[in-house]
């Protein structure tokens, strides 16, 4: 929008609004228009610059932790037989949504994308195989995102695995093609988890 309609502070937040995922400018227009109305946007400031305070990455899943390890690690009720691996952390909040899941995960921070200039070595794939080689979990369960960069990606962990003695398996169908894990409904992904398959 032209900065003589707005204030350049107004169209800087939008810019910065319309960069996030799945806000377009319209959106983003919407949210800085609301925050400009409401008596009290600080809150939403001071927790949005104090977000990374304290985060880190999980030693062993590389999730985000506030700790060397998580929670989910730590639990002693979690078995260490079973490790499901995501792209995102936000895929562990949509599988334990299904309360099905009693495994670990590990988190790969992203995919495998020639096309955006990132490989293997970009995402934390190596961590995956080391910890496998370390720990020897009967099963590794691929629940990358159905699409052509989730599917690259658990292509290229199976083959690094096909000489190991792990079981490899991916969540069965019922999740839409080209979708993201996170907008699945509880009981699409709760089958899928289910009734995963042999890679």
């Amino acid at each position: 929008m032209s900065s003589e309609i707005l204030p350049e502070s107004v169209n800087n937040l939008i810019e910065e609004f319309s960069k996030l995922p799945s806000i377009g400018p319209k959106t983003a227009e919407r949210l800085v228009f609301y925050l400009l109305k409401t008596e009290d946007n600080k809150t939403l400031g001071e927790a949005t610059l104090k977000l990374k305070d304290g985060i880190t990455k999980c030693d062993t899943c590389k999730n985000f932790a506030t700790k060397k390890i998580c929670g989910i690690c730590e639990n002693p009720n979690r078995t260490d037989e079973l490790i499901c691996v995501v792209s995102q952390p936000l895929d562990i909040v949509a599988i334990e949504k299904t309360g099905l899941y009693k495994g670990k995960y590990h988190v790969l921070h992203g995919f495998i994308s020639p096309i955006d200039g990132i490989g293997p070595d970009d995402i934390e794939i190596q961590s995956l195989l080391d910890r496998i080689d370390r720990t020897k979990p009967e099963e590794i369960i691929l629940a990358t995102n159905p699409n052509l960069e989730g599917e690259t990606t658990a292509l290229y962990i199976v083959r690094q695995l096909q000489d190991s003695p792990v079981k490899v398996t991916k969540l069965a169908h019922g999740l839409p093609l080209g979708g993201d894990l996170e907008y699945a409904d509880q009981m699409t992904l709760g089958r899928a988890l289910d009734n995963r398959q042999v890679f």
